[in-house]
């Protein structure tokens, strides 16, 4: 075992949170931004919870079953942490909550409770519910026969409702908040000001149409209504026993998902105190579980979606995506690819240049064989559709489906099935490891023989997240890089075989040694007496192994600097341990989502990007691509975005050994926001090039 240190992933986790809850905080963020953040926050914790904590949990269970008393001692203590962290966080999202509502109304914005509703707007509602909302509610009434833990739907928010008659047990019922069916947002017309905008939550207009519910029905003096929510374990086991389709194993396995174990049961704080016992008997809360007093309302995820119902400046101004003139100077995306690679980076670029590169392989002629891998696509997927285009038009298609991509394997369960019946080939990927690259190569002929165009990504091909994460897509027609693409297509089909990859990072095959090797190289060359540097950005650094190394070249005096998003377990700064080491980390109106790597090599610097975090999973139980950047022009315009990133002034916050998330000093320099320095950056790249053509 190591003796370096390491900061725990789950706290580190949290903190990355804390930095989208600052976001929310931010008053230099337009107010309809800042009330998404805090769905955003909100989505980030039930993920969280699901994912992290219920590992936790399960790892204190693991080690007292061992008899390993020390081990599940240390993972309570770290479930502690944990829970005084969430109490501290859930402090401060009650009170960023009530400054940013208060704030809403400065613009005329009012989002209002059922008490503070006059009687015009009391009686609109009720008509409202009833011609438009009662049709989506369906009670439960709880009795015995009843096991509440198994109906409640993790992603669903609820009221539990105590049907009080005096001399009479009280009676409790559930209602869900028929979130899946309408807005949760309602905006009340005005009676006569139109500058002012009520808006009104889908859980207080039920809780104020209660009668309406169960008048005729049950007898009652008073209800009353508070809202819950509780988060499952996400995690689920394929039985490997049972004779049955890996398809039928995974939809088996989901719908233990939903009956797993709560991990968290967060609740009105004004709940009385014999509904919470109810609840807290019927759900099987465990010491180990999260019980967590909140304010009236649960699941502020849809807050990602709050509506702008006031000016254009209440949230970000649009920053429209550019057309890559690579693309827009020829007839073909395939004759632009033959001319050059082409780098792009969403969501500055249109993502359309990509969608059209699979449509234009759907029908042209020459293109013989469109091999793509799927981890999450969009519900309306263009290029689904185009796969299946290319089979109606004599196209051999062959689509790798990962069915395990957490939260979307229902999903792509279900385009596997739409694909398979348009005649696509479906491959579902290796069983023992997730498939999360970002692959796409089509096989042309051309002149009598076959030619391999390649996609290399750092992000899905989804037209939705591409407007909203950062990533890098490479286009070429490198038949080196290409064949090596298609070599792991094959790799999918028979992961039996040995494979070689010369260029590429393939992980579980070499990703891991080839990172090695080329952080074991910087320290040669520094003890060599030459420039020792790593510029590395990922989403999360967590794999001890390469933080090791990273520990050890600093030691050696290369020169580290790093943007890590979310999760990192280095220790940036330790005198004589990492102090050649400094990470930042980049919250903004876009997701970081591009994994990059530059290494200096003694002037000739190697440029890769990747699907790849640095986690163990995605070292070794993932099947995912690294590939290098070969064009010279292409290299320095990653590098030139890293730096951009590097010298943000407003949007960036220090790693530091408490990861207490202070932002970037700015001292003398100029205020730059990097992901608006960066869209301009490529916006004067594309304006020159129209220029000079």
């Amino acid at each position: 075992m190591s003796s370096y240190p390491y900061y725990p992933k789950e706290l580190s986790w949290l903190a990355f949170n804390q930095r989208v809850l600052q976001e929310a905080a931010d008053k230099r963020n337009p107010i309809v931004e800042r009330i998404r953040f805090l769905g955003i926050y909100s989505n980030n914790m039930d993920e969280f919870y699901r994912v992290r904590v219920a590992d936790v949990k399960r790892q204190i269970y693991i080690h007292l079953n061992d008899q390993n008393p020390d081990a599940a001692e240390l993972t309570k203590q770290l479930m502690d942490k944990i829970q005084e962290r969430v109490l501290v966080m859930t402090e401060d999202f009650e009170r960023i909550h009530a400054e940013v509502v208060a704030r809403l109304a400065k613009y005329q914005i009012y989002l209002i409770g059922k008490e503070q509703l006059d009687a015009y707007q009391a009686n609109w509602l009720r008509s409202y519910f009833k011609n438009k909302i009662l049709r989506h509610i369906a009670p439960v009434l709880l009795h015995n026969k009843v096991k509440l833990v198994e109906r409640l739907n993790d992603a669903a928010t609820y009221l539990f409702v105590a049907v009080r008659k005096a001399e009479q047990k009280t009676q409790f019922a559930l209602i869900e908040v028929p979130t899946e069916s309408m807005s949760r947002f309602v905006l009340i017309p005005p009676e006569k000001s139109r500058k002012k905008k009520h808006i009104i939550l889908l859980d207080d207009i039920i809780n104020l149409c209660l009668e309406q519910i169960f008048r005729g029905f049950l007898t009652f003096d008073s209800l009353e209504a508070y809202s819950f929510k509780m988060t499952r374990d996400a995690e689920y086991r394929i039985n490997d026993e049972i004779d049955e389709s890996y398809v039928d194993k995974m939809s088996e396995s989901m719908k233990q998902r939903l009956i797993a174990e709560p991990v968290r049961f967060v609740y009105d704080g004004d709940m009385p105190l014999d509904m919470l016992e109810f609840l807290k008997k019927q759900l099987k809360i465990s010491s180990y579980d999260s019980l967590i007093a909140s304010g009236p309302y649960r699941n502020f995820k849809d807050f990602i979606g709050f509506p702008n119902v006031g000016r254009e400046y209440l949230e970000n101004p649009p920053l429209p995506a550019i057309n890559a003139i690579e693309f827009g100077q020829h007839d073909t995306v395939f004759d632009a690819i033959s001319r050059q690679d082409i780098l792009l980076y969403y969501p500055c670029h249109r993502f359309l240049h990509l969608s059209e590169f699979i449509r234009q392989a759907a029908f042209d002629p020459n293109v013989k064989h469109i091999r793509l891998n799927i981890y999450r696509v969009a519900s309306k997927s263009r290029i689904i559709n185009s796969l299946i285009d290319a089979v109606n038009n004599g196209k051999q298609v062959t689509v790798v489906v990962e069915l395990r991509a957490r939260f979307d394997e229902e999903a792509n369960i279900e385009w596997s099935k739409t694909m398979t019946d348009a005649g696509v080939k479906v491959m579902l990927g290796v069983p023992t490891l997730k498939i999360h690259a970002k692959l796409c190569v089509i096989t042309r002929e051309e002149q009598g023989q076959m030619v391999n165009y390649a996609h290399f990504g750092t992000g899905n091909f989804n037209e939705k997240t591409a407007k909203i994460y950062t990533d890098f897509s490479l286009f070429t027609r490198d038949q080196e890089l290409a064949q090596e693409a298609v070599d792991v297509f094959d790799f999918i089909h028979y992961p039996y075989r040995r494979f070689k990859f010369q260029h590429l990072q393939v992980s579980p095959v070499n990703a891991r040694t080839k990172i090695q090797l080329l952080i074991r190289q910087e320290i040669q060359n520094v003890k060599e007496g030459l420039k020792g540097q790593i510029l590395l950005k990922v989403n999360n650094l967590v794999d001890i192994a390469l933080i090791d190394d990273l520990y050890k070249a600093s030691q050696a005096g290369v020169k580290i600097k790093a943007i890590v998003r979310g999760m990192c377990s280095l220790i940036p700064g330790i005198k004589g341990l990492s102090d050649n080491i400094s990470v930042i980390s980049i919250v903004d109106r876009f997701l970081e989502h591009a994994r990059v790597m530059v290494f200096e090599n003694a002037g000739d610097q190697k440029v890769f990007i990747s699907s790849a975090d640095w986690m163990t999973r995605n070292m070794d139980n993932r099947i995912e691509v690294g590939c290098p950047i070969y064009d010279p022009i292409l290299k320095k315009r990653v590098i030139d975005i890293l730096h951009i990133q590097f010298r943000d002034t407003i949007k960036a916050r220090v790693i530091d050994q408490e990861q207490t998330n202070k932002y970037v000093r700015r001292g003398n320099r100029k205020k730059l926001r990097s992901q608006v320095e960066i869209y301009h950056y490529l916006k004067a790249l594309e304006d020159k090039q129209q220029q000079q053509s």
